[in-house]
């Protein structure tokens, strides 16, 4: 093995403890003690030990490494520079979190042994952090498909539930439709010279059309492993299938080995960027996020909910790409760089606040055993913790401030405010409509996370069996408590965030944007000049930190005593029951009106003399019953017709062979027809 640097040690030595973890899961098949209560622990450590290797990996040059395992030959070349010290970061203060609440959170009878689900958790985290580590086509596809496969484990955990081995099999399908198109990707980018590695690839000087039809493949492959539309089917039903820690790692944190592999071939294995490559993943992204928001609001169930919104966020984290990939086609890399900071913020946020909200449904549903919002409700008396803490995700998922959220999407918002400067007339037309997108996307987002928490957590309990509910264990909290930190922190220091994302905008578009956003002070955020933009999170929270405080002085010190107090007419009140609350239908339904172009809806009615009247509408996919459903019927006609050839009988086996060289024969050149 050649190493060539401290960093990239430290970030194999975790992914080899990853996977001497899981050897000794399987060694402990059966031990649960063990297993949750040692081996999640310190798989919970070593992500904590990987991201400060990572944030090293940041501040100082590449390095690489050569792990002679594979086939005779072909080794693993693996190099660690600042785009993959970044997801390396992501993947490791995430994992740190998420182990930790999984500690706590797996019982006894899941449906997988706990030893082999935790070989197939750490299997998941270890090529995680290979794909981003991995320097040439070979490890890379290893590493991806052995992510893929682990997962899919992971999703099938309760695999006695043919609706989860049904789920498990489509995320299978598509991952692997659209692992075919990254190997033909790389295909194109080592531009016949057999050499596969990155290094070949980033200097090979490929035609317009060559580097367009490798961009192509990359965004088919990777959008099919993030969920972008149309290849978004698989997401809302893994997601729920999967145990609550895995949904948290595969939105969180997998999902973003997809951008990292866009941001890695658009940026940097190919040496030229089109305008048009922008604009089209801006549209994607923007068709996208306005996808997934409109299904997330009108979801009855909690997971299905926050799987649609991480397909919004990454609509969003596409969009961002795109408008990176415009600037700098027209060699306006300081505008470049503030979209590509836009992205990474998002990537880093994004991870952090919907792994807390997955884990904040995962002990819900241990609670409660429900995850249909229309049998939950007043919980915050019951679960404070898991209340608060779910609270603080929302703020960040809703964008609002002073939370991380906020943050990457009003530095997106600022990159599209220079967009009339583009020297393209089309561009400078379009784009601020696609900024009015983003807006509507960032205002239906809240409005879906006022319902998850609202219907969740307020209110009375719809159900008797809810007033048993317990709080989270404290290994659950100490996991929910370091994700909820860091929404608070990369919403409060924005410019300590840029500084580390700035060595990886430097690489990929040649400038950062640290140095101009830090010019006024590390309290106030200045993307481009103070004249333009500048926001101080720390003076909001000020702000409304001593708005609350005055009213409360006030209210003490001149009303409290004072007043008669009396029984107020409340609007029938006291006879209020959980059926008169607001329903998850209810919170959805004027989305669904405003927006119904969108869903497949159908329709149950009830009949004119039923005493008990049931109505229900059931929304579904278009994509799925327009797109998908006719492929499968396809595939299974063809199928069927290949099958007849297959009839068991030894003479039609010969018949076959003897047609089959008789073709042949009167193919080959010279033979007398």
């Amino acid at each position: 093995m050649i190493l060539g640097g401290l960093s990239i040690d430290w970030a194999l030595f975790v992914i080899a403890v990853w996977l001497v973890l899981g050897l000794l899961g399987l060694a402990a098949l059966r031990r649960f003690e063990l297993v949750a209560r040692v081996l999640f622990p310190l798989g919970a450590l070593a992500g904590l030990v990987l991201a400060f290797a990572a944030v090293q990996g940041l501040l100082s040059t590449p390095e690489v490494a050569v792990l002679p395992i594979g086939l005779p030959q072909l080794p693993f070349h693996l190099r660690l520079d600042p785009l993959a010290a970044f997801f390396l970061f992501v993947i490791g203060a995430a994992g740190c979190g998420i182990s930790l609440f999984a500690a706590g959170y797996f019982r006894k009878g899941e449906g997988t042994p706990p030893g082999l689900l935790c070989f197939e958790y750490h299997l998941f985290l270890a090529s995680m952090a290979l794909v981003v580590l991995a320097d040439d086509a070979y490890a890379f596809m290893v590493a991806w498909e052995s992510m893929a496969l682990s997962s899919y484990f992971l999703v099938t955990t309760n695999h006695k539930v043919p609706e989860i081995r049904a789920a498990g099999f489509l995320y299978l399908l598509i991952a692997h439709v659209g692992a075919i198109a990254i190997l033909l990707c790389f295909g194109v980018l080592q531009a016949n010279t057999g050499d596969y590695t990155f290094a070949n690839m980033r200097i090979q000087q490929l035609s317009p059309f060559w580097a367009s039809a490798a961009f192509l493949l990359a965004v088919f492959g990777f959008g099919a492993k993030a969920g972008v539309l149309p290849l978004h089917v698989w997401l809302p039903e893994a997601h729920p299938a999967a145990p609550s820690p895995v949904s948290a790692l595969m939105s969180g944190v997998m999902l973003k080995t997809a951008i990292y592999g866009l941001l890695r071939v658009g940026f940097d294995l190919l040496h030229l960027q089109l305008w048009w490559w922008g604009v089209l993943l801006l549209a994607l992204g923007l068709a996208t996020a306005l996808f997934g928001v409109v299904f997330a609001t009108v979801q009855s169930d909690m997971k299905r909910l926050l799987a649609y919104s991480s397909i919004e966020n990454i609509g969003l984290l596409l969009a961002a790409i795109g408008l990176a990939l415009v600037f700098r086609a027209y060699g306006m890399t300081a505008l470049a760089a503030l979209a590509l900071t836009a992205c990474l913020y998002h990537v880093a946020s994004h991870a952090f606040f919907k792994s807390l909200l997955f884990l904040t449904t995962g002990s819900v549903l241990h609670a409660t055993g429900e995850r249909n919002l229309g049998h939950l409700g007043g919980l915050m008396r019951f679960m404070p913790w898991v209340a608060w803490l779910a609270l603080i995700g929302v703020f960040a998922s809703s964008g609002l401030p002073p939370f991380s959220g906020f943050v990457s999407e009003w530095l997106l918002l600022q990159s599209f405010l220079f967009t009339p400067g583009l020297p393209d007339s089309f561009l400078n037309m379009l784009i601020p409509l696609a900024a009015a997108a983003v807006a509507l996307t960032a205002a239906l987002a809240g409005y879906a996370m006022v319902k998850f928490f609202g219907v969740i957590f307020l209110g009375q309990p719809r159900e008797e069996k809810l007033r048993q509910a317990h709080d989270a264990g404290m290994q659950e909290k100490a996991g929910m408590l370091w994700l909820a930190a860091w929404c608070v922190a990369l919403g409060l220091l924005p410019n300590l965030m840029i500084r580390f994302i700035d060595p990886v905008t430097e690489k990929l578009v040649g400038q950062g944007l640290a140095q101009q956003a830090a010019a006024n002070g590390w309290w106030l955020l200045t993307p481009t000049s103070i004249e333009r933009a500048s926001y101080g999170p720390l003076f909001f929270l000020l702000g409304v930190a001593a708005a609350c405080a005055i009213a409360f002085v006030l209210v003490r010190l001149f009303y409290h005593g004072r007043l008669r107090r009396a029984a107020p007419w409340g609007c029938g009140y006291p006879w209020l029951t959980p059926r008169m609350q607001d329903t998850a239908e209810g919170y959805g339904q004027p989305i669904r009106q405003i927006f119904e172009p969108f869903f497949r809806l159908e329709r149950q009615l009830p009949a004119p003399a039923d005493r008990q009247p049931f109505y229900q509408v059931m929304v579904s996919d278009r994509f799925w019953h327009g797109v998908y459903l006719p492929i499968a019927r396809a595939v299974e006609f063809l199928a069927a017709l290949v099958g007849r050839l297959q009839q068991g009988r030894i003479a039609t086996y010969l018949l076959y062979s003897f047609l089959t060289l008789l073709f042949m024969l009167l193919m080959v050149p010279g033979v007398k027809k």
